[in-house]
């Protein structure tokens, strides 16, 4: 198993013979404003470059997609992807949005997805934002639902790609079910002003490490968007202070780790 940082939440993944492009952010640096009513706003996104030519990027055998929101999956991707893209979605909406842009061979996640022979199965539990930010209808629909991924084959480790989620319950559960061997954690503590997280920070990294002190951790979704406030170097520096920074890789983008 192959897993290449690009940028955000953007990787290029090689499992079981396979390459996937997870949750591609293509734009150039800058190319759209911030997210309206999030920390730092004022900032453009994406605040980097990719480290990598986009050719290169379009060189697999499918994309997974865990949600649409715009550092996920942007008007760059829609229009640079081929259309006829294997790509797998979180739910039915998603795959109508994508139809609606051209895309013609859509599949839905699900407990028994499967690509060849490599399971890809849906996660449970996760949140996009706390209850109390659900409870608010307008902001429950611009957060919307966001999956997370298992991958399993025989040849390989067992692969938890967690998504756009807070720390809660349900995600400690799915975890304790699946027992993966290496779990990829959006890290980079994105903030709605007023409503705090929308994706995990330091101490959901240390919690997923107490619940699987055996697994090996790596985090993402940092540095890249307005509304991300964990840095590396901060995260880093937490989990060398905790004592479990030999379970953790944070991988700066372009970086390439092997399982």
């Amino acid at each position: 198993m192959n897993i290449t940082q690009i940028r955000n939440a953007t990787q290029l993944i090689t499992y079981g013979g396979k390459r996937f492009l997870i949750d591609p952010m293509l734009s150039p640096k800058e190319a759209f404003p911030g997210f309206p009513g999030t920390a730092r706003a004022g900032i453009r996104n994406p605040m980097v470059d990719l480290p990598v030519s986009v050719e290169s990027l379009l060189e697999v055998d499918a994309v997974i997609v865990t949600h649409t929101h715009d550092d996920h999956w942007d008007r760059a991707a829609s229009e640079l992807i081929p259309k006829t893209m294997p790509i797998f979605v979180q739910n039915q909406h998603d795959a109508d949005l994508l139809r609606s842009q051209g895309f013609t061979q859509l599949m839905l996640l699900s407990a028994t997805s499967a690509f060849g022979d490599i399971q890809l199965c849906k996660t449970d539990g996760g949140q996009h934002g706390s209850d109390r930010a659900y409870a608010v209808p307008e902001l429950a629909e611009r957060l919307g639902e966001a999956c997370g991924v298992v991958f399993r084959h025989p040849d390989e480790k067992k692969l938890y790609l967690a998504g756009d989620t807070i720390w809660r319950a349900e995600v400690a559960a799915d975890l304790r079910k699946h027992q993966p061997d290496v779990v990829v954690l959006n890290a980079g503590y994105a903030h709605v002003l007023g409503f705090g997280p929308i994706i995990m920070g330091q101490e959901d990294v240390l919690n997923v490490h107490f619940l699987l002190p055996q697994a090996r951790l790596v985090a993402t979704h940092m540095e890249a968007i307005n509304h991300c406030l964990l840095t590396r170097s901060a995260l880093r520096d937490y989990a060398e202070a905790n004592q479990f920074s030999d379970a953790l890789a944070i991988p700066q983008d372009g970086e390439t780790l092997t399982f």
